[in-house]
């Protein structure tokens, strides 16, 4: 639901996400976005997988299929990193080399939690003093009955065998039952959750939303899919 009234135009990005663009043909003082979804959760077993023999154990090398697909998502993303390749592949191995060594066995899967957990208590947190912006704190909170938890991003690798598989360096944990992905894209500003412009009095900052999360009965959830598809 939208208010004021908008046109809405639908359609799915590259990375295969739902977009709606809303075209809106008068003024108003507020504008309110409500979204409701049913998901039904299937990641019921995170670490139910088998990673294909020759990626159990880094390092390995992805095959010619797979490395065309992935290649946008193993590039440099940053401006600096494009014309300074060298010096972030030094700071990054660095980085790496605190927590791996060359020669080490290790498992890929083994690897990738220990470079989570690592993100996750020795990177600090850039206090925002901006509109909109939540505390470390804020970012992830438990389930209870005035709090539903909260929105961020999370890495995810590719291994194979395994798929796409979450790493959460906010809770320093594996992707499970208490996410729910609603948009993923190679870099974080792209999926902004509303995006565009608005013309207002100086000092009209829009306020952020809030996000909630319920249970919902099998039961009748299987009862509104019938009636759906009927």
């Amino acid at each position: 639901m939208i208010t004021p009234t908008a046109t809405l135009r639908w359609h799915r990005d590259v990375e295969d996400n739902s977009v709606a663009i809303a075209t809106f043909d008068s003024s108003a003082g507020q504008l309110l976005i409500e979204s409701e979804v049913v998901i039904r959760q299937y990641n019921e077993k995170p670490l139910d997988f088998l990673v294909e023999d020759y990626a159990i154990d880094y390092p390995f090398a992805y095959t010619p299929e797979d490395r065309v697909l992935l290649a946008p998502y193993m590039a440099f993303s940053e401006p600096h990193m494009v014309f300074a390749p060298n010096k972030t592949t030094r700071l990054l191995t660095d980085w790496i080399a605190k927590l791996w060594q060359p020669g080490e066995r290790i498992q890929t899967f083994a690897l990738l939690q220990r470079l989570n957990l690592r993100i996750k208590e020795t990177l600090s947190y850039q206090v925002r003093e901006e509109p909109g912006v939540q505390s470390a704190k804020d970012l992830h909170t438990p389930p209870s009955n005035v709090d539903f938890g909260a929105t961020h991003a999370w890495a995810e690798v590719y291994l194979p065998g395994m798929g796409w598989k979450g790493f959460d360096p906010t809770v320093g944990g594996i992707v499970g039952t208490d996410h729910v992905a609603v948009a993923v894209a190679r870099l974080p500003e792209s999926i902004p959750p509303v995006a565009g412009a608005y013309v207002g009095p100086p000092g009209s900052n829009p306020r952020c939303g809030c996000v909630g999360i319920r249970a919902v009965d099998s039961a009748r959830l299987e009862e509104q899919i019938a009636l759906i598809q009927s």
